[in-house]
């Protein structure tokens, strides 16, 4: 149950594409929370949302939000705009409590100055990098970390898609999206942060295969703590992925490990195998739409609300992740 006092706590949606239809939806079915407001700029999206989200206050303007009392707002737009959008938030204090999809925004230099915001209006904070919320990649996590492969010794990340194998050149969309390293490789590098701490980048190379407005695909060589090398492999331009698809493969003194969305493989040099599918362990949810993390990751979120307890990924831990891609595309140009 997640109150705010004796009242379920008021919620705002900013952006109505995918993502926004996705959260909305989830927040509209959660006990004790209350769907409050839609912000969007499409006369369209307004008018879909004004059918299907009837008690909800749909709005193009974000100076509405203000003085709604909200405990929370989600900002669900394209990644180039998240600073401009949660900056104004902070700024007019509509509230000090923001969700935002991945990433934080489109440049280390915006998402510290985000995080510094965040920690002047001491609010809660969360990114949305679901794939934490994954069962298969938390399990994987929860192996690592006790220590079952030994020493990690090296991972192997991948994001991949097939959103722009067909494109055409001078393709605009892609750009407008962000890029390939901040839509895919956002994940994987959060995952990577996530399982082995800070990660600092050494070699880099990066595509453009469309427009000079985005990146298409990455390849890039990391170091980690205690000697730990990885490396990255990213694209939204591969063939036979109708679905973004993200792996992880660790190798560790006393075996290796793979985990993608569906399944965890553990070979250990004793020869003990192991698989865990993800139907084994527990993928369940009250209500589903999209895959099971959104769910977790938006109940988590107001759970922390309801506490007031922080809980990763928030600004902080995703600017670990824009860092790491400024200096993948630093050292790229360089």
């Amino acid at each position: 149950m997640y109150t705010s006092g004796n009242r379920a706590l008021k919620v705002a949606v900013v952006g109505l594409g995918k993502m926004g239809l996705l959260h909305s939806s989830i927040i509209n079915v959660l006990p004790n929370v209350q769907l409050a407001a839609i912000c969007d700029k499409s006369w369209l999206m307004r008018k879909v949302a004004k059918k299907v989200f009837k008690t909800s206050l749909i709005t193009d303007s974000i100076d509405k939000l203000a003085g709604m009392d909200l405990d929370a707002i989600y900002v669900t737009t394209p990644i180039p705009s998240h600073y401009s959008i949660i900056k104004e938030i902070y700024k007019k204090s509509i509230t000090h409590n923001i969700f935002t999809e991945k990433t934080l925004s489109s440049t280390y230099a915006k998402s510290k100055e985000l995080c510094e915001l965040s920690q002047n209006h001491e609010g809660l904070t969360m990114v949305g990098y679901m794939k934490r919320f994954s069962v298969t990649f938390k399990k994987a996590k929860e192996l690592v970390a006790q220590g079952i492969l030994g020493q990690i010794v090296s991972f192997k990340a991948y994001a991949y898609s097939s959103d722009f194998a067909d494109a055409k050149q001078d393709s605009s969309v892609s750009g407008a999206r962000g890029g390939a390293l901040e839509d895919l490789g956002s994940h994987a590098t959060d995952l990577a942060i996530w399982f082995f701490g800070d990660l600092t980048a050494n070699s880099t190379q990066i595509e453009s295969r469309f427009s000079t407005a985005s990146i298409d695909c990455a390849n890039f060589e990391v170091n980690g703590l205690n000697g730990l090398k990885g490396t990255f492999e990213v694209s939204w331009c591969k063939e036979g992925y109708r679905m973004p698809e993200f792996r992880l493969a660790v190798t560790g003194t006393d075996g290796v490990l793979s985990v993608d969305d569906s399944a965890l493989k553990l070979e250990l040099n004793n020869s003990q195998q192991r698989t865990w599918y993800r139907q084994d362990l527990d993928d369940s949810v009250k209500f589903l739409l999209g895959d099971p993390e959104y769910f977790r990751e938006d109940e988590t979120f107001f759970q922390s609300l309801a506490q007031k307890s922080s809980f990763e990924s928030n600004f902080q831990t995703a600017l670990k992740v824009d860092f790491l891609l400024e200096e993948v595309k630093r050292i790229a140009h360089a």
